[in-house]
């Protein structure tokens, strides 16, 4: 895109663009407080994982140094998938799969980078990670709102090990949560990733 294309998509979508930013914000506030209080309100033991977990974490320390996420990303044990499914289904998200991915769309014309996308417990996520995820009973309450306990989140975010976890892990360094001492809270090849970041935080 030239520079006369950039400048006609400006005068064309500029005056939208704070609302759109600010929207889409919004509908992802709006959307974790939905399921959470469906998960609640049935009685489904729940964590919430991944970006928004990071951005709980970082809030307790410096709001300012919070980073937005597109979806919410939500642990739960499989036995309780068509509990959890009867819920959230009632509080308005409809159930798919996509790529091997269990989530939760915002009605049938949601789109899956904007669902709930759901973790299962005492699985790994991908083949090639070295963890299971955990149990969502090990998550703490900021909130009211069920978030995973900081170093089983830490020790997600090094499995995955992906640009964006290295950055989740780079914000929760940057507030201070993590420090030296961290990386003997985890066995290799996990520690030896987080010293790494540790020695080079800015990276």
């Amino acid at each position: 895109m030239n520079a006369e294309q950039l400048d006609a998509l400006i005068r064309e979508q500029g005056p939208y663009v704070f609302d759109r930013m600010f929207g889409a914000m919004e509908k992802v506030r709006e959307r974790l407080e939905h399921a959470c209080g469906a998960l609640a309100a049935a009685g489904v033991p729940y964590a919430v994982i991944g970006g928004n977990a990071v951005a709980a974490w970082v809030a307790t320390r410096d709001e300012g140094a919070m980073r937005n996420t597109q979806d919410v990303d939500i642990l739960l044990h499989p036995e309780d998938a068509d509990r959890a499914s009867e819920a959230l289904a009632a509080a308005g998200f409809q159930r798919e799969k996509v790529m091997n991915v269990t989530l939760f769309l915002d009605g049938p014309d949601g789109k899956p980078s904007q669902g709930v996308h759901v973790i299962w417990a005492g699985q790994k996520v991908k083949e090639q990670y070295f963890n299971s995820a955990p149990n969502p009973e090990q998550s703490r309450d900021i909130l009211g709102r069920q978030i995973i306990d900081l170093v089983d989140l830490v020790r997600m975010t090094l499995s995955s090990h992906q640009l964006k976890d290295r950055v989740h892990v780079r914000d929760l360094i940057g507030v201070g949560l993590i420090d030296a001492s961290w990386p003997s809270k985890f066995e290799p090849p996990l520690n030896e990733r987080l010293q790494a970041l540790l020695d080079d935080p800015d990276g």
